[in-house]
């Protein structure tokens, strides 16, 4: 069984990048690549049982265990060391990812608070998106009731075009809700 938006993508979104960009080799199609999830525990440096609750809260949310990442060295201004957990984060590729994409553009970003699309200006000049998200309650596996804390996450769209414009045209054959 291949997710809903991998079919779209191959029947209607490749096509349509091939005659808006002009490509003349089937590989030169942009694609999706990955989707990173991130979410940052800074709190978690003082007490070790708030990662738990983001961990739990991202395998919900991506279907599949982050690992937990540690500070790469110390900074005295933040009161931390070398080692000490910083937060979590999550790789998604093949059909997880694409599953992921489906539910985050058509039920989690509708839910969003006074939501007017997402900027255009997460684009990073080599064909990724990235995102910020203030709150996962947005997402429907996670329970309003159980929630400890509002956590935020990035999102990292990671795609195989090699300029924003095409980047941008992939996204918006998903119908990802770019601002106006």
């Amino acid at each position: 069984m291949t997710a809903r938006l991998r079919e779209h993508y191959d029947t209607v979104v490749r096509e349509d990048l091939k005659t808006k960009h002009g490509y003349t080799n089937p590989f030169q199609i942009p694609r999706l690549e990955k989707i990173v999830i991130n979410m940052g525990v800074g709190e978690a440096a003082q007490d070790r049982k708030l990662i738990e609750g983001a961990v739990k809260d991202m395998t919900a949310i991506a279907g599949q265990k982050p690992i937990i990442t540690r500070a790469k060295k110390s900074i005295a201004q933040f009161k931390l060391r070398d080692g000490m957990v910083v937060g979590c984060k999550v790789t998604l590729r093949r059909e997880r990812m694409y599953e992921f994409l489906d539910r985050f553009i058509n039920i989690a970003l509708p839910r969003v608070r006074d939501f007017r699309g997402v900027p255009t200006s997460g684009f990073d000049g080599a064909g990724n998106y990235n995102m910020g998200v203030k709150e996962q309650i947005i997402f429907p596996e996670i329970n309003y009731d159980q929630v400890d804390k509002m956590r935020g996450m990035n999102i990292t769209i990671c795609t195989t075009a090699e300029t924003n414009d095409e980047a941008r045209t992939l996204l918006e054959g998903f119908n990802m809700p770019f601002q106006k």
